[in-house]
């Protein structure tokens, strides 16, 4: 039976099950209540743009977003968001979706940190980014109702979330630093180790090997 949380559909699929079987083994109830979050922020806030959302698509970019800070997804040598692209396009691809339609699960994780851009491209890549945006830095929150915020929260509790979504940035983060260059990631860095050393951008051009 599909579950409806604040009027967003939940599909009751064999691929929604299985996504959610995936990152409910994987994550911890911080990562998962978060990243249901996600999907039902960033459905609200899609549907006051009035863009028509595949839900399973959307479903697995929020719930596989933050993939790539747990202890089985994450690398030591790529961003975290790539790590949970990659995750969610083989999850969509084995399941017989169409290259495009992972490819579009993918831009939606991979760019989930970055802002702007998501919102010009597919309405599943700007529905992880809108939810992310709402969850994690409380943007536009006055565009969804009392009501839906206290219904969504009710089913997915977020305690003490900011110092731990936090922890769990630096986490997933703390031995692959390199990564973090060009993002925001590197502000978690600086925060919870005085030693790091954020890349300076200027400097990387004043240094370049070109002789001019």
């Amino acid at each position: 039976m599909s579950e409806t949380i604040a009027g967003i559909t939940i599909p009751d699929s064999a691929l929604v099950r299985e996504a959610t079987a995936l990152v409910r083994q994987a994550a911890d109830d911080t990562l998962f209540h978060h990243s249901r979050r996600v999907f039902l922020w960033g459905m609200l806030r899609t549907a006051m743009r009035g863009a028509e959302v595949d839900l399973e698509l959307a479903y697995v970019g929020s719930l596989f977003h933050d993939l790539g800070l747990t202890v089985d997804y994450r690398t030591t040598d790529r961003r975290f968001e790539l790590d949970g692209a990659e995750a969610a396009y083989a999850f969509l691809r084995d399941r017989g979706r169409t290259q495009e339609e992972a490819r579009n699960v993918w831009l939606a994780i991979a760019l989930h940190t970055t802002p702007e851009v998501p919102l010009h491209l597919a309405p599943e890549v700007a529905v992880v980014n809108l939810g992310v945006q709402t969850d994690v830095l409380g943007l536009e929150l006055e565009q969804i109702t009392p009501e839906q915020r206290a219904e969504v929260v009710a089913a997915h509790p977020r305690p003490d979330f900011k110092r731990r979504i936090l922890q769990a940035f630096y986490e997933g983060m703390a031995d692959r630093p390199q990564t973090t260059f060009g993002t925001m990631n590197d502000d978690v860095l600086a925060h919870f180790d005085p030693a790091f050393q954020r890349e300076d951008f200027v400097q990387l051009i004043q240094q370049s090997a070109w002789p001019e």
